[in-house]
């Protein structure tokens, strides 16, 4: 005969099946749940143009030309110079420092005559420099 006294093991609650079996019951739901209301609303939609309208008057456009020539907006510049081209851009910014430069330089434009542009744009105060470009489906060879 054994005597001794027997441990008792205290019960113990197991969670895991428990939640197993909510998780699939929930997938079920949510595979199983129809959104027929929602399919019987006949909206139209307001369009749009997908291009996002650009802020005009903060823009300053800049030519550079294949034999370096500059056009602000649409007045040529005769004067090539640095402290010439930063005076029109400086008359072009109608936002004041706030204006973006766009260069449109020609792909065989000198780069020093880019690099001139930006010059310029430094000493106009105006930091805000971008290049505009076109695809290459759109391009002519």
């Amino acid at each position: 005969m054994n005597f001794r006294p027997r441990r008792t093991e205290e019960p113990e609650i197991n969670l895991i099946p428990f939640i197993d079996v909510l998780l699939v019951v929930l997938i079920f739901l949510m595979l199983s749940t129809t959104y027929s209301r929602f399919t019987e609303l006949q909206l139209t939609l307001p369009v749009a143009d997908v291009e996002q309208q650009r802020d005009r008057p903060r823009e300053v456009l800049i030519a550079v030309t294949a034999e370096g020539n500059y056009v602000i907006g649409k007045q040529a510049l005769a004067d090539r110079s640095v402290d010439a081209v930063a005076e029109g851009l400086r008359a072009a910014a109608k936002a004041g420092s706030d204006s973006i430069v766009i260069i449109n330089a020609d792909a065989a434009a000198p780069h020093q005559a880019v690099v001139t542009v930006m010059e310029a744009a430094r000493r106009a105060s105006l930091s805000q420099i971008t290049f505009a470009t076109q695809t290459s489906a759109g391009a002519k060879r």
